[in-house]
């Protein structure tokens, strides 16, 4: 089965069962996405979701944000990973996008990528969510599952989104990147993942890739149980 075919089949999974995939950062317009994105670098989705509405109910625009200092923003986001470097790049950020780009958040790919904290990443997914220009975002959970079905022979996120492009259809992108998440979440995780009965694994993956992944499992298995001090 060619990568394409494999891709034709895996969108028709998808679309059964995550149809309308929800964005699953809580925010209220692009500043407060892009805000979102940002920090969820090292952290979860919904821990992102619990630290953010004490956050934007002390700043939702560029205009307050900028007028918290970087300690400031750091009280309100504290359980997050990577924070004290988080609050320091909303804080930057916030005072650029009013310096730069009248308290607007830019509308492309360069200038996004020249704000603090702000990679390619989450560059695409404001580009995608907030204004719904084709991209396709790759983490490292969507590079996963594109490693675990074939879809890419790409050792990094950047190869991956690159094979990606090539075998979906451009205009489902922003829709598949959810839908990537959602699936990934939902039905094929990271770790205790059956391949062989999951939806997708169960044909896509190679032989290889199981034989791989049964052995990492295998592994963790082991060292968890070996007695400490051992």
């Amino acid at each position: 089965m060619t990568r394409a075919e494999k891709a034709r089949r895996i969108q028709t999974i998808f679309d059964a069962l995550h149809p309308n995939p929800p964005i699953p950062l809580d925010h209220t317009d692009a500043f407060t996405l892009l805000v979102a994105v940002l920090m969820s670098a090292q952290t979860t989705d919904a821990q992102v979701n619990v630290v953010t509405p004490a956050l934007f109910a002390a700043a939702s625009s560029p205009q307050a944000m900028a007028q918290l200092s970087a300690k400031e923003i750091l009280s309100k986001i504290r359980s997050c990973g990577l924070a004290p470097t988080k609050a320091k790049n909303i804080h930057a950020l916030s005072g650029l996008l009013i310096e730069r780009h009248a308290g607007e958040v830019p509308k492309n790919f360069e200038d996004l990528e020249a704000l603090p904290g702000v990679g390619h990443k989450t560059a695409s997914v404001v580009m995608a969510q907030a204004f719904g220009v084709a991209a396709f975002p790759v983490d490292t959970h969507i590079h996963r599952l594109a490693t675990r079905w074939g879809l890419t022979g790409g050792r990094n996120v950047v190869q991956t989104e690159k094979d990606l492009k090539k075998v979906f259809p451009r205009k489902c992108w922003n829709t598949l990147h959810l839908q990537f998440i959602m699936f990934g979440r939902a039905q094929c995780p990271a770790r205790g993942h059956s391949l062989e009965g999951c939806p997708i694994c169960g044909w896509a993956a190679s032989q290889r890739q199981i034989i791989k992944e049964k052995a990492e499992q295998k592994s963790r298995r082991e060292r968890r149980a070996k007695p400490k001090g051992t």
